[in-house]
């Protein structure tokens, strides 16, 4: 199936999740996972909220907020 901490890799590596790759992480974090996947996870939540990599959904919400607003 893949690899919490795979996708986490492609996400720091580009800087940017997308929404597809949000999708894989929900489905992956509802399995069994290891430790690495659970730091890999941790690190990416990290990266976010330090702005080092940024969400596609949140930048889609943000862009409805701003259309709605004008």
């Amino acid at each position: 199936m893949g690899r919490i901490s795979a996708v986490v890799e492609q996400a720091i590596t580009t800087g940017y999740l997308t929404v597809a790759a949000e999708q894989k992480l929900r489905q992956l974090l509802t399995t069994s996972y290891d430790y690495e996947d659970f730091q890999s996870f941790i690190n990416l939540q990290q990266y976010a909220m330090e702005g080092m990599v940024k969400q596609q959904s949140r930048e889609k919400i943000s862009n409805q907020n701003y259309c709605i607003k004008r």
